[in-house]
């Protein structure tokens, strides 16, 4: 796991405590692709979470909640691209 995928999966435990986390590194699927910043760089992630506090709430605040507890990685010159899968327990 690299630097900032390492980053990802401290702060959303902290912020989130999910049951279940997963951050997947898919920046060598756009190499050549705007935001790619080279091999070896840590750009377009996807993210499978799953935590309690999600439930009753909309994709949309599950979204918001992901994007507060990363702050300032979610910035063009560190994250360009977030898949964000947000799940409560008990949900598909």
């Amino acid at each position: 796991m690299g630097k900032v995928a390492a980053e990802i999966q401290s702060r959303l435990t902290a912020a989130l405590g999910p049951t279940s986390l997963e951050v997947i590194d898919d920046s060598h699927q756009h190499a050549g692709h705007a935001g790619h910043r080279g091999d070896d760089a840590e750009s377009h992630f996807t993210v499978k979470i799953t935590a309690a506090r999600f439930a009753g709430q909309s994709r949309i605040a599950r979204q918001r909640a992901v994007y507060a507890a990363l702050g300032d990685l979610v910035a063009p010159d560190r994250i360009h691209a977030l898949r964000i899968v947000a799940t409560a327990p008990g949900e598909a």
